[in-house]
């Protein structure tokens, strides 16, 4: 029985595959951060950081059997670009969202609002599994071996929890952040999309990473300014 799993998984353990689920692991964590962003932009709509914790972790469980499903079923998936056109479709309309919503008081416009956290969990899991459709080709394309993939994928969905994490934090403190992250949200859309219309128009690899990497380091370029309240001046008696 385990022979048949390790053989539908391709379980071949050699000398390279440390090396190939190290390249996976860090394929995942750089093609993360965009992801990460918009996770963490999407918990925020709760605006109730123990309840975005919780939209956090109960949507990347679901998120985690999705990318596990989509991983085993790669093969065939990749055999219908109706998957690759709802996800493009579905991520540039969360950018669409979010770039027509209306500016809030800092002049800065913001992600969808949910009332609670069942209505934050599928957007998460079903956004992670729009990305998902671009990671994992990527990953099998590196390795055909499924048990590195899932290895990677798993190790993958750990990062990008912490990672969601610290980005919720760093939304508060970076005013470009948020609109960065949509706008790297927009390019794998788009990746997604020509991939679609014609593979030969797919940009490589190290251009979206460089493109994304910049576009992130505008997202770090300005700090909030948070405004303290003035003290009042001190009253000085008037000796008569």
């Amino acid at each position: 029985m385990l022979d048949r799993i390790f053989d539908y998984l391709n379980f071949h353990f050699s000398i390279e595959a440390p090396i190939v689920l190290l390249i996976l692991i860090f394929l995942e964590a750089v093609l993360s951060a965009d992801n990460a962003i918009a996770l963490a932009a999407i918990a925020q709509g709760l605006e109730d950081k123990e309840l975005e914790r919780k939209a956090l972790n109960f949507g990347l469980v679901i998120a985690y059997v999705l990318r596990i499903t989509l991983i085993l079923t790669a093969t065939w998936v990749q055999n219908f670009w109706q998957f690759e056109l709802l996800g493009a479709a579905y991520l540039l309309w969360l950018v669409f969202q979010h770039f027509t919503s209306e500016e809030s008081e800092d002049a800065h416009h913001h992600g969808p609002r949910f009332n609670s956290v069942l209505q934050a969990i599928p957007v998460i899991a079903f956004t992670d599994l729009a990305f998902s459709l671009d990671s994992v080709t990527t990953a099998i394309a590196v390795s055909q071996e499924k048990w590195l993939v899932l290895t990677g994928a798993t190790i993958g969905i750990i990062t990008l929890r912490f990672m969601a994490g610290l980005f919720i934090r760093w939304l508060d403190e970076y005013a470009n952040l948020e609109d960065a992250g949509y706008i790297t949200v927009s390019f794998v859309g788009l990746r997604l999309l020509l991939k679609v219309i014609n593979d030969d128009l797919v940009p490589p690899e190290w251009l979206m990473i460089t493109a994304i990497g910049l576009i992130l380091a505008w997202g770090f370029s300005k700090r909030t300014v948070t405004t303290l309240p003035q003290a009042e001046p001190e009253k000085t008696e008037v000796s008569k």
